[in-house]
């Protein structure tokens, strides 16, 4: 069965799956539900998730929407912290930090995080491998196209698949290189991060390829824009696509679904996954 280590001796079941509950600690979150400002609302709402399946909670600072700006250190560091130290207190929930700042997962490792989701894939501070691997700790490593503030300006690739593919196999052996081991890295292919609508969509036909790289894939589908491009929805009816594109991504090789509606999520998967479980039983 796959797993991912995690510090302190422990590690997450990734089969059949593994749902992380997003938990924004930011006001301007594209998903304007999943925004807490207040650190105990923040914290229970990741305590909910715990109690509707969530295995990992994922903490943000600041957001990474398209058009978003750039936030200092401090303001993230005084959004985070007290969240994490907060949760701890409450839970032994493996807690991600959504950070690009070594400064801000240095501190979040010292408040009690496990993981290390970083969108710049170790390119804006590659001192976090070191920090990850002292700690050992995971990294998820994602592909990106420009910056949050520019990225969806008309990007564009020759072959949006193919170029993932050598972007994520070289931020993996950039995390090995600084010492993180193998068993210890998740690869994302960045879903909306500088991506057309064709390109998420041939991202996700591909992604058994992607996990021909040889790492376990996290997806982040949760009420993106590209389901409503397809749907026509808005963010907040956005559900139903967010749930077969999970779907979708779960039966092509992803194991870990970043999402805000984790119950949903959960039940989806448990279902689907028994039911292919009773195919490959009686067709052995």
């Amino acid at each position: 069965m796959e797993k991912l280590s995690l510090p302190r001796g422990r590690s997450l079941a990734l089969e059949p799956f593994a749902v992380m509950g997003i938990v924004n600690a930011t006001p301007d979150s594209f998903h304007a539900a999943s925004r807490h400002r207040a650190r105990d609302e923040a914290r229970d709402a990741a305590l909910a998730m715990v109690a509707e399946g969530a295995v990992v909670i994922d903490i943000g600072g600041e957001s990474t929407r398209p058009g978003s700006s750039y936030i200092d250190e401090s303001e993230e560091l005084e959004r985070v912290i007290p969240l994490i130290e907060a949760l701890r207190r409450e839970s032994d929930v493996p807690v991600s930090v959504d950070t690009r700042k070594a400064a801000v997962w240095k501190a979040a490792l010292s408040a009690g995080a496990d993981m290390l989701n970083d969108i710049t894939a170790l390119r804006d501070s590659p001192e976090s491998a070191g920090l990850a691997a002292a700690a050992g700790a995971p990294v998820i490593l994602m592909h990106m196209k420009g910056e949050p503030a520019t990225m969806q300006n008309a990007p564009y690739y020759e072959d949006c698949l193919g170029e993932v593919m050598v972007f994520l196999r070289e931020a993996a052996a950039r995390a090995e290189a600084g010492g993180v081991p193998r068993d210890r890295i998740v690869l994302d292919p960045g879903i909306g991060f500088g991506k057309r609508q064709a390109d998420n969509l041939a991202l996700l036909s591909g992604l058994g390829r992607l996990r021909g790289l040889g790492y376990p894939l996290l997806v982040g589908l949760s009420r993106k824009g590209f389901l409503g491009q397809l749907t026509g929805e808005p963010i907040e009816a956005r559900l139903a696509g967010s749930l077969g594109a999970a779907a979708a991504a779960w039966i092509l090789g992803a194991r870990i679904f970043r999402v805000h509606d984790v119950a949903e999520t959960r039940d989806l998967l448990v279902v689907l996954a028994a039911i292919l479980a009773s195919v490959a039983k009686a067709e052995a």
